[in-house]
């Protein structure tokens, strides 16, 4: 039993039986996939059945990091530098809300794309192996990563599917 794993490519040129295709392999437990396509369409990431990105918690904890920083921020400026003027206390919260909440937004907003680009894996200082330039143009890619002794199976079942070809991806 060979347990090496390797990437399996099959090219599609249309876009129902390319997303068919991918529910079958989804369907029959093969949910390392990679997609390759000339445009983004809904009917992929449907038939992919992603789970929720895990952006939007970077956006929570920068959002909560920058409401927490400028909190912190102006309340020990304040203390460090009173100024008191008519009575009033040192550490009042209502002005200081200006203050937190553009620090809100902004570690949020640096937060999102930090996070965005850890989760696409950016930068890309090389193409992935098993991308054909036709990917670009018109046709759709599906990399299957099995077991070295499935190979011949996944093949099969992605000419069956309606592949034009079917190949390793490292060819």
């Amino acid at each position: 039993m060979n347990r090496e794993t390797v990437q399996i490519l099959g090219i599609f040129a249309h876009l129902d039986i390319f997303t068919q295709a991918i529910r079958e392999m989804r369907r029959l437990g093969y949910n390392n996939l990679t997609v390759f396509s000339p445009v983004p369409r809904h009917e992929i990431e449907e038939a992919l059945e992603g789970e929720k990105s895990p952006v939007r918690l970077f956006t929570l904890s920068g959002g909560i990091l920058g409401g927490l920083t400028g909190l912190i921020l102006t309340i020990a400026t304040s203390l460090h530098y009173p100024m008191i003027t008519g009575g009033k206390p040192i550490v009042s919260i209502v002005p200081f809300l200006v203050i937190v909440f553009e620090l809100t937004i902004l570690f949020g907003a640096l937060a999102t794309i930090l996070g965005m680009l850890i989760n696409i894996r950016l930068p890309r200082l090389r193409l992935r192996p098993g991308y054909d330039p036709r990917f670009s143009e018109d046709r759709f890619g599906l990399g299957v990563r099995c077991a070295g002794d499935e190979v011949q199976r996944v093949q099969d079942f992605l000419r069956r599917a309606g592949a034009e070809e079917v190949r390793h991806a490292g060819d």
